[in-house]
């Protein structure tokens, strides 16, 4: 159960949901443009959300959840 769901805010003001076992890791292969094609064109500013505690089952299901929010919801969460 290491596995973390995240969203971070981007240089265009957007949020990107992603999963990770390594969020450091996973924020830098974003910040030199390896990984997502999302951040082709755009920059990981930080990381404003962060859930731990998660198996890769349920990394992934509450990633398409909140993939599925609209921006306002994403937002409630967020603070």
């Amino acid at each position: 159960m290491n596995w973390q769901v995240y969203i971070i805010l981007c240089s265009d003001e957007s949020l990107y949901t992603g999963i990770t076992t390594d969020i450091e890791r996973r924020f830098c292969e974003h910040a030199e443009g390896r990984g997502a094609k999302y951040f082709r064109g755009r920059q990981p500013v930080k990381v404003v959300y962060l859930e731990k505690e998660h198996t890769r089952s349920t990394a992934s299901k509450r990633e398409a959840q909140i993939k599925a929010m609209s921006r306002p919801k994403k937002e409630e969460i967020i603070i």
